[in-house]
């Protein structure tokens, strides 16, 4: 005999994170970021085969100031990592970043100076999405997962203090080319 029952019909109880979560997951607008073959996946996804309309992502926002989720879908060369920061920058918050393909997840078969060795260097990244190049199939379930991740969110001070930690964190990582032992 909980309160669920004294309650008339049509009443829904949940707290003000879970329905900030929801919404939030529910109109995720992606910013285009597609640097190589990956974009041609990205794009595919966007198409009526698959359909990202059900999860409420029909529109690739143009403008980076009417998005929230940035999937950089490619290598990133170093001559384009200031402009991958600086549209990342230009996003309101909340803001969340999948990192879709193995080049810009890790900078993949080029390893030389002009690529950059994963984009996690340049920006936070949320999900990533591997293969050469993913498919469609694949990005959809990296985007489920960032709903999930995005509906089990905190609000308040005590989110802006974790991201600008993690950030941080990110951003002061040792680069993977100049990393020593197992992984070289």
């Amino acid at each position: 005999m909980g309160l669920e029952e004294k309650l008339p019909s049509g009443f829904a109880l949940t707290t003000v994170e879970q329905a900030a979560g929801w919404v939030r997951k529910s109109s995720v607008f992606p910013a285009t970021f597609g640097l190589a073959c990956c974009a041609i996946e990205m794009m595919t996804t966007g198409a009526g085969r698959y359909d990202l309309a059900r999860f409420g992502m029909e529109v690739f926002r143009g403008s980076p100031r009417q998005a929230d989720l940035m999937i950089v879908a490619g290598r990133v060369s170093q001559k384009m990592a200031p402009v991958l920061r600086q549209v990342y920058d230009q996003m309101p918050n909340p803001k969340w970043v999948i990192s879709m393909g193995v080049c810009a997840s890790s900078g993949g078969m080029f390893n030389n100076y002009a690529i950059v060795q994963g984009v996690d260097h340049i920006v936070p990244v949320d999900i990533y999405l591997p293969g050469c190049p993913p498919r469609p199939e694949m990005l959809m379930d990296a985007i489920l997962k960032l709903h999930k991740k995005i509906q089990g969110e905190k609000l308040g001070p005590h989110r802006e203090k974790a991201e600008r930690e993690a950030e941080e964190a990110a951003l002061k990582a040792l680069p993977l080319i100049e990393m020593k032992g197992l992984l070289r």
